[in-house]
Parts: structure tokens; C-alpha cells; sequence
């Protein structure tokens, strides 16, 4: 490698309380959807990665869970998983809401954070700055910093796009030289049945409400590609009560309808071909305290306590 043609690639881990945009500025930075997005909290519940790469660089982004204090098992491995990026990644891109005040998660992950020995530097990033004014930009900035004592910070508006060139600026000067980890057209590390089981997810948690959202998962049955006809999917939302079934479904299948269009329109999006969804609605109860449902529903560990 010449000092001419220095290429800089690493792994960088988006860290935050939960619902507080990790995902949405994923998504943003590499001009794609690979994440589902949600108004509703703990939408992410597994890493993924998202791969932007330019002539220069390759900054690899592990989506994280937000860290949260856990009511179940699968909260119990969604922190393991945030958790874990922490300790390889060549730098952390803590994400604050600028918008509202520090939160006891927040202090969570100061804490997770100063708890680790050889620890990376980290990027403090102030998301939604647009929605408040200079001066209490200035004071949660200075709430931030005796929080935690970040390397570096900045101010971004995801929806904006303010000060997001300054932040992968500041991304590129914390990356090491090096060569690539993945090929140049490669965005994420997910397949498309991966993504197509998240949209669908995505699809369910824009429709309902109270409690529902935080006990449906999503399995993809099958993912057959059938040439110019596109693809035909067949996906299984799981439940944790009958009564739940019955929202998901709703009178005369009108919510399972909307639901299935949504996914099928975002999928398409996705994949840029025609998509087939049929889908389908499942009881398992208490599947988030479960330690073999949730293998079953791919979320490793799963040991009981």
C-alpha cells in the first residue's frame, strides 16, 4: 500500500438507549434500507452489519440492540449482543437523543462502556439536533461530556442530513490502514430472507400497538425464486397469546392484509423485483422467556437461568 493509495477500513459499533435512530442513520449512510426502522422501541434485536465502502475506505457499521434493562431472555441476548460489538469494534459511535434529556439507559451504557478494560475510542454522536435550539444543543453536549468522557463528538440530524459528512469524517480519521473485509458491492452481511423477515416485522410494528409489537418475531418458511415471476415467500409471525392472533389477523384478516401489503411493497423496494407474500400467524406462548423457541427463532444462546 503507497502512501498514495492508503485505504482505510474497520468495524465501527452504533451504540444507544433504545428507538434512539441507530438503524434510520444506518440506513441513511449507505443510501439503502437494510435495517427495519421503527417509532417503537427495541425494533433491532440482532447485529447486522452495514457496508459502505467508497475508493478510499470501508467503514463496516454493527447495528446494534439498545442496550435497556432486560424483562426476559430475549432482552437478556439482545444486551449480549450490543455488548459483544463493543469489544471488537476499532471504534464506538455512541448515538445520544439530543432531543431529551440523559435517560438511566444511557447511564447503562456509560457504565458497559467504562467497564471495558482495552477499550476503543469513542465517537459520542448527537442525533436529532434539528428538532432543538443552539443552546440546548450546547447544554446536552456538556450533559453528554460529564456522562461520559467521549474522544470526539458531533451534532447529526438523520432526517436532515446535517453534520453527517463531518461525522464520517470523523469515522475515517479513527479507522485503521488496511484492506477490505468484504467485496465492494457487499452492503450487509444479512441475506434478503434475513431483511425480507425484518420488513415484515417492520410491517407489524407500523400497525399495532400497546404490547403487541414487543411479542411478535418473524420466521421466513420459504424463499423460492421463481425466474420472472419473482419471489415467493411465505413468512410465520409468532405470538405470545391468543388474543394476540386475533389483533395481528383483525376483523375479516383486514389487519394481516394491510400488513402483508406494506411488507410486500418494502420488499419490492428492497430487492427491485416482484415479490409473492403469504403470511401466516402462530401462537407460541411466552416464546421470549424460552430458551428453545428462541433458538428456534434464531436468537443464539438462549440458556436457562
Amino acid at each position: 500500500m503507497t502512501e498514495e493509495n492508503k485505504f482505510h477500513a474497520g468495524y465501527v459499533a452504533v451504540v444507544g438507549r433504545p428507538n434512539v435512530g441507530k438503524s434510520t442513520l444506518i440506513n441513511t449512510l449507505l443510501d439503502q434500507k437494510i435495517a427495519a426502522v421503527s417509532a417503537k422501541p427495541q425494533t433491532t434485536r440482532r447485529r447486522q452489519l452495514g457496508i459502505l465502502t467508497t475508493e478510499t475506505s470501508q467503514i463496516i457499521f454493527v447495528d446494534t440492540p439498545g442496550l435497556h434493562v432486560p424483562q426476559h431472555k430475549l432482552g437478556d441476548f439482545m444486551n449480549q449482543e450490543a455488548a459483544e460489538s463493543l469489544h471488537d469494534a476499532d471504534l464506538v459511535l455512541w448515538l445520544v437523543d439530543a432531543s431529551s434529556p440523559i435517560s438511566a439507559e444511557d447511564k447503562l451504557i456509560a457504565d458497559r462502556l467504562n467497564a471495558i478494560r482495552k477499550r476503543p475510542p469513542v465517537l459520542m454522536t448527537l442525533s436529532k439536533c434539528d428538532l432543538i435550539s443552539e443552546d440546548t444543543l450546547l447544554e446536552r453536549k456538556k450533559a453528554c461530556l460529564e456522562l461520559f468522557p467521549a474522544n470526539d463528538m458531533v451534532a447529526i440530524s438523520s432526517l436532515t442530513k446535517e453534520g453527517l459528512e463531518e461525522l464520517k469524517s470523523k469515522i475515517l480519521a479513527s479507522l485503521p490502514l488496511g484492506e477490505h473485509f468484504y467485496d465492494a458491492d457487499t452492503i450487509t452481511d444479512y441475506y434478503e430472507r434475513d431483511i425480507a423477515g425484518e420488513l415484515i416485522r417492520e410491517a407489524v410494528l407500523e400497525f399495532v400497538r400497546d404490547e403487541v409489537p414487543h411479542c411478535i418475531a418473524v420466521q421466513v418458511d420459504q424463499f423460492e425464486e421463481r425466474g420472472q415471476e419473482g419471489a415467493y415467500i411465505v413468512g410465520t409471525i409468532f405470538v405470545e397469546r391468543d388474543s394476540q392472533k386475533g389483533i395481528i389477523i383483525g376483523q375479516k384478516a383486514e389487519m394481516i392484509k394491510k400488513i402483508g401489503m406494506r411488507a410486500r411493497q418494502e420488499i419490492e423496494a428492497m430487492s427491485g423485483r416482484k415479490v409473492y407474500l403469504d403470511l401466516h400467524v402462530k401462537v407460541n406462548k411466552s416464546w421470549r422467556n424460552s430458551a428453545d423457541a428462541l433458538k428456534l427463532l434464531g436468537f443464539a444462546g438462549g440458556k436457562e437461568k
